[in-house]
């Protein structure tokens, strides 16, 4: 299944982009400001440039997997080999305050805010657990 994140509105403090699988908008997501990392950038050139909890995940395509999150006592879907990031989840909250690179579904937005979280987390991890479960492997792209 490809999950695909593009047109962003960018502020100084957020990226807000829509969300879709299989062409079809799913909700919108909301992570740290982009600074301009790519995943063929060099590791040490993104270390240079990442600000810890206030810097967007490179732009690339990401394996997803669903696994037991510490954090949050349950099984959330994680991004597997973000360069220069450990423990990349999608998971509910509405603001960057509430992300330190993880990807923030919501139903509707405002500036640096998701709004609905909960309500656009729940369908979307509903599809990528029953992708997984149906054998297929789940990719993200983030287009910037």
């Amino acid at each position: 299944m490809e999950v695909i994140v593009k047109n962003p509105v960018k502020t100084n403090s957020t990226t807000i982009s829509r969300c879709y699988i299989e062409g079809v908008q799913q909700c919108f997501i909301l992570e740290d400001k982009d600074r301009g990392l790519t995943q063929t950038m060099p590791l040490w050139r993104i270390k240079l440039i990442k600000i810890f909890g206030k810097t967007a995940i490179p732009a690339g395509r990401y394996q997803v997997i669903v696994n037991y999150s510490q954090r949050f006592k349950k099984d959330m879907p994680l991004l597997v080999n973000v360069p220069g990031y450990e423990g990349v989840r999608i998971h509910p909250g509405n603001s960057e305050f509430q992300t330190e690179g993880c990807l923030l579904p919501g139903t509707s937005t405002s500036t640096d805010w998701i709004n609905e979280s909960v309500k656009a987390f729940e369908p979307l991890f509903k599809k990528i657990k029953d992708a997984i479960a149906s054998g297929q492997k789940v990719f993200i792209t983030l287009e910037r």
